[in-house]
């Protein structure tokens, strides 16, 4: 039986998996120093300033938290001068900050999952995290050059979070978070996207690559179909969020062995108040027949960007729902299936 890390990878390269892959299974998460220093806003407590600068709010009973952009509180007052108020938070740590994180990813049973550093958000979030969402979609259109400009600083300073990580965490898989859409179109039309991002995206991931990362994985739970050509170029092995709008079974033809698709069971699906097992069970064998009959280059995932849900329970009875499925389909109980990954974690609930 392969472990879960085998078992991804030959998923990934259309080889001969023994399962489908269970969600986040075969993905354990090592932490730069960077995320002790960058607070984050939690469920039902107070609104926080994080490192920089943007306020965050996670109000009880919202599903996840988001930048307070009133007037008074959005960074950028100005995209023309926007140098005079975005200023990078620091990445030079001390070495024993760096000691811990690579202590606690030497720990990671790198036969069974990959060690996986996770970057969020990416870049376009942060320029409308920075801006607000209005403010940085009309930047785009009307300040073309104030925002590559933007763009240029926050790429370097993801290359020197890039060279810290690979240097100290030795990571062999990325999960890097930027959503790129709504549930029905990407923010920006392809050319537009493609002209921003694509050779920002390509630097960042190209580091990975060349620096020990075997497989990328992008996070957008999002209608992003339009702009896969652009995903596969800037070196992103599994997007990951793909979201049911996209129609993935056509991606899975179309693109299969360019890139791999992580997701097809949308939050809604499952995710809900008062949502049941047999919810899940659905989500689950829905999604596997129309995507995975033959189990290449598709990855059964709820398409939030990590191991949880909203609602406590959801992401569990999901995995047990895989379980099922592939102890039918391929013989393999679900002791073994769980001896073969790592423990399950769940992150974000």
């Amino acid at each position: 039986m392969l472990t879960a890390r085998e078992n991804m990878l030959e998923v990934i390269k259309g080889g001969n998996p023994d399962r489908y892959v269970n969600q986040y299974e075969a993905l354990s998460y090592c932490f730069s120093p960077f995320m002790f220093h960058n607070p984050s806003a939690q469920k039902g407590g107070p609104d926080v300033v994080d490192a920089w600068g943007v306020t965050r709010s996670w109000p009880a009973g919202v599903p996840g938290g988001f930048p307070v952009h009133t007037p008074e509180k959005i960074v950028v007052k100005d995209i023309e001068q926007w140098r005079e108020y975005v200023h990078a938070p620091s990445l030079k740590f001390d070495e024993k900050e760096w000691d811990m994180c690579a202590g606690m990813a030497e720990k990671i049973d790198t036969k069974r999952s990959f060690n996986t550093a996770l970057v969020a958000p990416g870049i376009f979030e942060n320029t409308h995290h920075l801006c607000g969402m209005d403010n940085a979609l009309l930047y785009y259109m009307l300040n073309e050059d104030e925002m590559k400009d933007f763009i240029k600083y926050l790429t370097d300073w993801e290359m020197e979070m890039a060279e810290g990580i690979c240097s100290h965490l030795h990571p062999d898989a990325l999960l890097h978070h930027d959503d790129w859409g709504s549930e029905t179109n990407s923010f920006l039309r392809p050319e537009m996207f493609e002209d921003y991002f694509l050779d920002a995206y390509k630097q960042i991931y190209g580091y990975y690559h060349e620096h020990g990362v075997q497989v990328i994985i992008h996070h957008s739970d999002s209608y992003c179909a339009n702009i896969v050509p652009a995903m596969i170029e800037m070196g992103i092995d599994v997007w990951q969020g793909c979201m049911h709008s996209n129609n993935v079974p056509e991606l899975i033809k179309k693109y299969g062995g360019q890139i791999s698709f992580m997701g097809e069971i949308d939050n809604k699906f499952v995710d809900f108040p008062g949502w049941t097992v047999a919810d899940c069970e659905k989500a689950a064998r829905d999604a596997i027949e129309s995507c995975g009959k033959e189990n290449k280059y598709f990855i059964p995932c709820i398409t939030q960007g990590g191991p949880g849900s909203t609602f406590s329970g959801t992401y569990k009875e999901l995995s047990e729902a895989i379980y099922r499925i592939n102890e039918e389909k391929f013989g393999w109980t679900r002791e073994q299936q769980i001896e073969a990954a790592v423990p399950m974690i769940i992150m974000f609930e």
